[in-house]
């Protein structure tokens, strides 16, 4: 039975929370710390980008897209002086271990948790590396054990296929990292207070983004979205779903809802740790 493009979306919704445990839990914010990583910012550049290896600022911008080069440049590449990369990468595990320890209890020996990281890994393993940079550079490291880090790993790369399809489907709609940001905050799944400082962009950035998209008819006077603008938006959500069907076509339907499934409560179950909104993005 065919995968319909809302099965992507909802999983997308219970995946990501326990990835995005890699970057608010305490634990995992400490162990950053402890390896000589400096504030919130330099962790989650350097531990998202890790796996990718020593890279520059320059393929960190291209590659997370919605950041302002000059705040990636404020972490990268000194992020690699103070820690190498094998040392962000043991931290960024090391970090999770403990934290989703916590968050699950007596959960992390759930037999349903073991069930959930074998679905889970079997849909990254139907995936393609063609135009996905981070799920590639995440797909080249070893698979963790136990069963709650095999699945925060398959996670982590099922969040970064959607990411790097979502940065496909922007740019295929002619949308730059700021401007893109601008659109979001029109459709109100974020305030502008809470995403244009935690993207490096200034008042000027903003407003000149503002600019070009109502010379393109997407944003009207008072900063709303024109009929224009929301179908440019709502068919970049829908080419997103698409692209990120992959993983969910190699699983299955009945795969997919099983994971779906086993998910919905480990989501719940580490929510306590993920601000919303936060920093980066999840609304």
């Amino acid at each position: 039975m065919e995968v319909e493009a809302a099965v992507a979306r909802r999983l997308w919704r219970l995946f990501e929370p326990y990835h995005a445990v890699t970057y608010f839990s305490p634990e995992c914010r400490e162990a950053f710390k402890d390896v000589g990583l400096k504030g919130f910012w330099m962790g989650y550049f350097a531990g998202r980008a890790a796996p990718m290896g020593q890279v520059g600022p320059g393929v960190v911008t291209a590659t997370f897209f919605g950041f302002h080069p000059a705040m990636v440049a404020r972490a990268l590449p000194d992020a690699w002086g103070f820690a190498p990369v094998p040392a962000v990468l043991d931290a960024r595990l090391h970090g999770v271990d403990h934290a989703l320890r916590r968050l699950l209890g007596d959960g992390v020996d759930d037999p349903a948790l073991g069930e959930a990281a074998r679905l889970a890994r079997a849909a990254t393993e139907g995936a393609g590396f063609a135009g996905r940079p981070l799920f590639a550079a995440n797909a080249g490291l070893e698979w963790p054990e136990p069963s709650h880090l095999a699945l925060w790993h398959a996670a982590t790369l099922l969040r970064e296929h959607r990411g790097d399809g979502h940065v496909a489907a922007l740019l295929a709609a002619g949308l730059d990292g700021c401007s893109a940001h601008v659109t979001l905050v029109a459709t109100g799944a974020l305030t502008r207070d809470v995403l244009q400082p935690n993207r490096g962009w200034s008042d000027e950035d903003w407003e000149a983004a503002a600019e070009r998209l109502m010379a393109r008819g997407w944003l009207d006077d008072a900063g709303e979205l024109t009929e224009g603008g929301r179908v440019t938006r709502r068919a970049v959500e829908d080419a997103t779903d698409e692209l990120a069907l992959e993983p969910w076509a190699a699983l299955g339907k009945e795969g997919s809802e099983r994971l779906a499934e086993l998910l919905e409560p480990v989501a719940r179950a580490v929510a306590h740790d993920i601000p919303l909104p936060n920093p980066i993005g999840l609304s």
